[in-house]
């Protein structure tokens, strides 16, 4: 199996289960989470660097003002992609938030076409058809515009493509976008301390053990991705991506008690059935290929 596979699956089913955590810091401002997300991701991956030796990349950044640009761009969307999500755990919003990232596959298989020259074959198609056809169900019986969730897809699904192909690795490009959010949020965490308020002046010892977890829970599943993303296509990278809503809307309809109106579960089983056409005509085309190759 593509290892770019498994690094993929492992995110997604990480991200999928996030929710959890996010329950144990759920008095914390979802903007303040953030916050600390950006400080001890930077930490935990600085602390990987130190031991790896690897920090020949600095000087790549240095004389090219152009990787410095494109991870500042990446360093932006992946901070409000965060503050989205954690407002809408925080608010209740957990199915909205799997919508988003249903419509983020789809997403991922246009800029996949439109800038990489991505030709999805027929087969692939046909999922992404009915894949779409269950995300406009979705949409429709939300009676609204779902900004949230386009918000998510959208800031996400350029992310992915921006990490997809930038010149340093997975640990080194998420040192270098937590390296540029960081300083701001010390300000900020800084600011909120001396005027009393911030989890470091009001928050118990379980609260600000919580947060520093978020560091190893925020950089592994990154590293995951950005992994997982040089290494397939991006259709296939969107595909696997509906394991993570997936999980998102098993908790939040059987954990965290979201109303679920039945009329939703066909747009559910419509994204579904999209995965099983895709993972089945992958299958096929893998069979006929490696015949092709044993008569050659």
């Amino acid at each position: 199996m593509n290892p770019g596979i498994v690094y993929a699956t492992l995110a997604y089913g990480i991200w999928g289960l996030f929710p959890l955590y996010f329950r144990q810091v759920a008095e914390v401002p979802a903007l303040e989470v953030v916050m600390h997300r950006m400080v001890w991701s930077l930490l935990f991956v600085a602390l990987l660097l130190l031991l790896l030796r690897r920090w020949a990349w600095v000087r790549v950044v240095v004389h090219q003002p152009l990787v410095l640009g494109a991870f500042a761009v990446s360093a932006v969307l992946l901070s409000g992609n965060w503050l989205t999500y954690v407002w809408a755990v925080h608010n209740a919003h957990v199915l909205d938030a799997s919508l988003g990232y249903f419509i983020l596959p789809l997403v991922n298989v246009g800029l996949g076409f439109v800038f990489l020259g991505e030709r999805p074959r027929s087969g692939q198609w046909l999922a992404v058809g009915i894949a779409s056809a269950g995300v406009l169900w979705l949409a429709v019986q939300a009676g609204h515009v779902p900004w949230l969730a386009l918000v998510l897809a959208v800031t996400f699904g350029i992310y992915g493509l921006l990490r997809k192909i930038a010149v340093l690795g997975a640990l080194e490009g998420l040192a270098l976008e937590t390296a540029l959010l960081a300083p701001l949020a010390m300000v900020y965490l800084g600011w909120e301390a001396w005027a009393g308020r911030g989890m470091f002046v009001q928050g118990t010892t379980s609260t600000l053990t919580w947060l520093l977890a978020a560091g190893p829970l925020t950089a592994i599943p990154l590293l995951l991705f950005a992994a997982g993303a040089r290494r397939i296509p991006m259709a296939t990278l969107g595909i696997l991506q509906y394991l993570s809503p997936t999980l998102l809307f098993l908790l939040s309809t059987l954990v965290l008690g979201e109303p679920m109106q039945a009329t939703r579960l066909l747009g559910f089983v419509l994204i579904w059935v999209a995965l099983m056409v895709y993972s089945l005509e992958g299958w096929q085309f893998r069979q006929r290929r490696r015949r092709h190759f044993a008569k050659n």
